[in-house]
């Protein structure tokens, strides 16, 4: 088995390495990741410019690749054949926060696993429900091994075609998560605020900010799992046709 590992928040980044430590244990890993954070960019293919692809070394002094492109441009290099060898599964992560609700389209660790399965690879992303206000080097041992086992199961039963894994690990020992839990996507809740900026030279610029997102805790949610205290695994599709309004649109007169 041919395992790669990518990420969105940088080839160095420690969640990708003991994701990809704790993958070592299952299979061959092959590490390929931006060069840097490309933290909520979303799905992105570059081809505006050409991509540049570096060896690197990481704190463990193994090798890895790294590319000055997204998480996705990183996923697509790799499968169109910067990586010759053939790729079993695409893991993305670990984020060292939630994906979670409306977070997939914007998360580049989410899109990561998306692109495997747009190449006809069986994908997955794993991130951790880190507190917000944690001070320190956050401990990814307990989402490695929820990577891991997830991956064994995935590589054993596979997945519809189109489907990939979303998984988010709540900030507790092993021994303290309470299971494993099926869910759909919950509701996150967005607190943005516009923040308008005048530069030296008298013109306008504007920041996104605001505080950090919550979500509504609603049983059988991602978000409602993770403050239960389970993992959560989420089946995403490429698919996004509402077949709801596709049989309602159907009812329509056009004439």
């Amino acid at each position: 088995m041919h395992i790669l590992v990518t990420n969105d928040d940088g080839v160095q980044a420690p969640g990708l390495l003991a994701l990809a430590q704790e993958l070592r244990k299952l299979a061959k890993v092959t590490v390929f990741a931006p060069d840097r954070n490309w933290s909520a960019s979303g799905h992105v293919k570059t081809l505006d410019r050409p991509l540049r692809v570096h060896e690197e070394i990481l704190a463990d002094g193994s090798s890895a690749l790294s590319t000055d492109g997204a998480p996705t441009d990183s996923v697509a290099l790799a499968l169109l054949g910067v990586v010759q060898e053939k790729i079993d599964l695409v893991v993305s992560g670990i984020n060292p926060h939630e994906n979670i609700g409306h977070d997939v389209t914007y998360s580049g660790t989410v899109t990561a696993a998306m692109e495997a399965v747009i190449g006809g690879v069986p994908g997955m992303a794993v991130s951790l429900h880190a507190p917000e206000d944690f001070n320190g080097s956050l401990d990814y041992s307990t989402a490695a091994a929820v990577g891991r086992r997830v991956a064994v199961r995935l590589l054993s039963g596979g997945l519809p075609q189109g489907v990939f894994l979303n998984i988010n690990v709540p900030y507790l020992k092993e021994s303290e998560i309470k299971g494993f839990m099926i869910t759909r996507q919950g509701l996150r809740v967005y607190r943005d605020a516009l923040d308008p900026r005048v530069d030296p030279h008298g013109r306008p610029y504007y920041w996104i900010g605001g505080q950090s997102p919550t979500g509504v805790d609603e049983a059988g949610t991602d978000f409602g799992a993770l403050k239960a205290g389970y993992v959560s695994i989420t089946p995403l599709q490429l698919d996004l046709t509402s077949l709801q309004a596709l049989k309602e649109m159907k009812k329509w007169d056009w004439s």
